[in-house]
């Protein structure tokens, strides 16, 4: 194997989540069809796929979202501020905003079918 390429999400709507995360990766996808988006999710090439879940083979089991999360790691707790107060203007509903956990700052954010999204930075 030569490495982990990509994350996907099941997601209702395909139009819906790529316009979700158009806004929050601040990008556009590299492929899209009415089925199907994809997206560079990090510089390192790991790419987020977004398919509509009743099209999926073998079938999806039923979801009410927050079966996981995806995660972004910052370099700061500012940054984890940051990015709150940019996803919350954006109107990302907030599911925690930003605390103080065992590992470091966190918020956690939901995307349009409750998929989490956790940002944190690791307490040095």
């Amino acid at each position: 194997m030569s490495g982990f390429g990509h994350i996907q999400l099941y997601v209702r709507d395909p139009a819906t989540s790529s316009r979700f995360y158009a806004t929050l990766l601040q990008r556009e996808p590299v492929d899209a069809s009415p089925t199907f988006v994809l997206f560079v999710g990090h510089p390192n090439g790991t790419m987020i796929g977004l398919w509509q879940r009743d099209g999926v083979e073998p079938a999806a089991a039923p979801s009410t979202g927050a079966a996981g999360e995806l995660g972004w790691r910052t370099d700061s707790p500012e940054e984890v501020e940051m990015l709150h107060a940019a996803w919350a203007a954006q109107g990302v509903t907030i599911a925690q905003p930003p605390t103080e956990m065992d590992f470091g700052r966190t918020f956690t954010a939901l995307d349009p079918d409750g998929n989490r999204l956790r940002v944190f930075a690791l307490r040095g």
